[in-house]
């Protein structure tokens, strides 16, 4: 049964990820946003592909990431793979039933989106201080 991908959710996670408060995403997007609408968008599950395209521009973060990302692999594959039995002896021992290599073929475009929110977070950070300084 396929999962249902919560695009507000979405928004809320790279947003908390690249370190932005709502009332800064709320300042990018204009005037007739505020904290509050920021807070209700990131509850709904479906946005509006427009709305979407000027959060991933403001965020610089590409459109498919909100409505494609789903966490729940990502958390089943550290489960899986990671366990209280890991340590025995002072030895650490780490299952992988899964090789990397896989996981990058099955998750290319979100280890790709991740690396690129990596490199851009200075960016955002920079341009976050240039608009407190305004």
């Amino acid at each position: 049964m396929e999962q249902k991908i919560h695009q507000g959710r979405n928004v809320k996670r790279f947003r908390e990820m690249l370190g932005i408060k709502q009332e800064t995403l709320a300042f990018d997007l204009g005037e007739e946003w505020d904290q509050k609408k920021i807070s209700m968008l990131e509850q709904k599950d479906v946005i509006e592909d427009n709305l979407l395209k000027q959060i991933s521009d403001v965020l610089k973060i590409p459109v498919q990431a909100f409505q494609n990302f789903n966490e729940e692999p990502v958390v089943n594959l550290i489960s899986c793979n990671f366990s209280d039995n890991a340590m025995f002896n002072n030895r650490i021992e780490v299952f992988n039933n899964n090789p990397i290599e896989d996981i990058k073929k099955l998750h290319e475009e979100k280890i790709a989106l991740f690396e690129r929110m990596l490199k851009e977070k200075d960016e955002m950070m920079a341009r976050l201080e240039k608009l407190i300084n305004k």
